[in-house]
């Protein structure tokens, strides 16, 4: 039989599992809060999710990944757009969301606050 980590649904799962933060795992090591996927009734890999608080760490490298820069170095109109996009995700449910943000954009609380109620003013008129 082919490896676990050779089989296609594990290359297929994998890139969304990079993407969330998670891990795969072999499903024996698999854990209470690990989540097990199964191929044809034979359980294949476990994913092992992150904490919340490491699901924005992950976020914002993959922003800096993308902008090709770190995001203290965007200008105004592209932190402003990174912060609307963190709050789509979820960002700022997170506790101390606001500061981990700010800290990486190179902000204050205060503006990343600004910026959050401009765009909710915007949507609201």
């Amino acid at each position: 039989m082919t490896e676990p980590r050779d089989h296609p649904f594990v290359t297929a799962v994998k890139p969304l599992v990079d993407a969330m933060g998670g891990r795969v795992i072999a499903p024996a090591e698999a854990g209470d809060d690990d989540v097990v996927l199964a191929w044809e009734g034979e359980d294949l890999l476990a994913v092992r999710l992150p904490q919340l608080a490491d699901s924005l760490d992950h976020i914002l490298a993959a922003l800096e990944r993308k902008h090709g820069k770190p995001l203290a170095e965007l200008d105004r109109k592209s932190k402003q757009e990174v912060v609307r996009l963190l709050e789509a995700r979820g960002a700022f449910a997170v506790r101390h969301g606001v500061e981990t943000v700010a800290s990486a954009i190179g902000v204050s609380r205060f503006t990343v606050y600004n910026y959050l109620n401009r765009d909710n003013t915007t949507k609201s008129e």
